[in-house]
């Protein structure tokens, strides 16, 4: 979620802000903001879990068929059209595609659903600055580096930290720190730099964007096998201000905690961006008002009636002449069987293996519960300190604070929507989950109302809509023995080809962009197509 991944925050304990309900409901309490609570379609992942359906009542020929929508879906479409290989059919469950990078809007703003920033490529990321070269993100080089649209790129201020009463520029609390917290803080940012610096014996970072590009050494990976908690023993990290900075970071990018999160996925939060850009622009971030709906929207654009929504997939099965694809029709309520001589399954591992019995099964998968609120309010927040940046954060709350959806627009006064994030990290997945779906609607709105307004107090009666998305399966936990152990389990044989940022184990644009843009690559080469 931030530019600079080297930065401080504390955050209180998640008891306060998710607790009982009791005392919200006393007397006088002023009516909530309208607002609908809504998320990914139960009802269709739920008909998908229970199975039942009719039986194909026509079938069809498609050389390629992608299954899944996301960002590796739609990449892996990009490809194949770009590639001028058009005879494809994109397969979505929901009614539009994106993802967990999907967008609403309202009169007031754009705002994204979930995934809101993309940060500035690595060198090693080629696939991707092609991408962002052809959707005019980049727009040329300087001095063999690329130049990126300003407009595009976040604009001042950046960040910002509550931090006893006040309001501070970045994320680095500047008083207050003993000095344990500040030897702590400087070993650990060393350590970093040296895992960003570190090459292994094979030539590549220890640590790279996409993960595939990592180096393989024993002394790098190895760091799959521990948790980052017990790491972070080991190294004696004993700072509390240090533990809550990188609370914050599994987080923010792993909706995770700690102890949840594998030493070399947690260490690869802070080293594995390095981003390649001209004008000093490397350490920056691409965001939008709709987040990363701008970038899935636009690969939707290419693909255009090659995508067919509203179609659970629950069948896939190799035949003799290729691959039998059974999908459901919502609206007409028919099953189609799609005969392909090839198949990317671009969906979360934990549905891929429901629909395709030789792929195993997904235990070793973990998925983080997220609930997202967008706030529409009727003034800018404000505050003691720095003034609004488009990157909010309270070391008094539990959330992961608030992005300004209209901070590209430079804020201009007025009215706005603040997108808030609240991972439901401190509970077992299975039981935030449940939480999601049994809490009501208004409970909800009292948890995002009572922490904006701790923040802002000058916001009271100017909130005027709460919209709340709920995330049962926002991303893949990088768990400890994942990411190099249990992710490599997943790798069938052409002509089926997997496309998904599970498969990295890490919930990140750059990773679902790779496995898209490299399953298409495999689907044309078994096809013996050559762009």
């Amino acid at each position: 979620m931030k530019a600079d991944r080297r930065t401080l925050l504390g955050l209180a304990t998640g008891a306060a802000v998710l607790g009982g309900t009791g005392a919200a409901l006393a007397f006088g309490e002023k009516p909530l903001p309208p607002g609908a609570l809504m998320g990914a379609d139960l009802a269709r992942g739920h008909r998908l879990g229970r199975g039942g359906f009719p039986p194909p009542s026509r079938e069809e020929q498609v050389p390629v068929v992608i299954a899944g929508g996301g960002i590796a879906g739609l990449s892996a479409g990009w490809t194949l059209a770009g590639a001028g290989f058009d005879d494809f059919r994109l397969l979505e469950l929901e009614d539009w595609v994106g993802g967990n990078a999907r967008a609403r809007r309202n009169a007031t703003s754009a705002y994204p659903l979930g995934a809101h920033y993309l940060p500035v490529a690595n060198a090693e990321a080629a696939d991707l600055r092609a991408l962002l070269a052809e959707l005019g993100i980049i727009t040329g080089e300087a001095d063999g580096r690329p130049v990126y649209d300003p407009t595009q790129l976040c604009a001042d201020l950046q960040e910002r930290i509550f931090w006893r009463g006040r309001w501070q520029e970045g994320l680095i609390p500047a008083t207050g720190l003993s000095s344990r917290d500040r030897s702590d803080l400087d070993r650990f940012a060393a350590a970093m730099t040296a895992f960003s610096a570190a090459i292994g014996s094979d030539g590549k970072p220890a640590f790279a964007t996409p993960i595939a590009y990592s180096s393989t050494d024993a002394a790098w990976r190895d760091l799959d096998r521990v948790s980052f908690a017990d790491w972070l023993d080991a190294q004696n990290y004993a700072s509390p201000l240090l533990r809550a900075h990188v609370r914050y970071g599994m987080r923010d990018d792993y909706g995770s905690e700690p102890r949840d999160v594998s030493a070399w996925a947690g260490i690869h939060y802070f080293a594995g961006r390095r981003g390649l850009a001209a004008n000093g622009a490397g350490d920056n971030v691409l965001t939008w008002p709709e987040g990363n709906a701008r970038l899935a929207n636009a690969m939707a654009a290419r693909l255009g009636d090659r995508i067919a929504g509203g179609r659970i997939v629950h069948r896939v099965a190799r035949t003799d002449t290729g691959v039998a694809v059974d999908h459901f029709n919502v609206a007409s309520g028919t099953t189609t069987r799609t005969h392909a001589r090839a198949v990317v399954l671009a969906m979360p591992l934990f549905v891929a293996t429901r629909i395709c019995a030789e792929l195993g099964d997904a235990r070793a998968c973990s998925y983080a519960p997220w609930l997202v609120a967008n706030v529409t309010v009727d003034r800018m927040p404000e505050g003691a300190g720095v003034p609004l940046a488009w990157d909010n954060v309270s070391t008094t709350s539990d959330s992961l604070g608030y992005v300004v959806a209209t901070h590209q627009s430079r804020s201009v006064p007025g009215e706005s929507v603040l997108t808030w994030y609240m991972p439901l990290s401190d509970m077992a997945p299975a039981s935030a989950r449940r939480l999601l779906i049994e809490r009501p609607a208004a409970d909800w709105k009292r948890v995002v109302r009572d922490d904006l307004l701790a923040m802002h107090p000058e916001l009271d009666g100017m909130l005027r809509h709460i919209e709340l998305w709920r995330w049962g399966h926002a991303m893949i936990r990088p768990t400890p023995g994942y990411v190099w152990g249990a992710a490599r389990t997943f790798a069938p044989a052409s002509p089926l080809f997997l496309a998904h940022s599970d498969l990295s184990g890490m919930s990140l644009f750059e990773e679902a962009h790779w496995h898209g843009v490299q399953a298409a690559r495999g689907a044309m080469a078994h096809l013996g197509h050559t762009a």
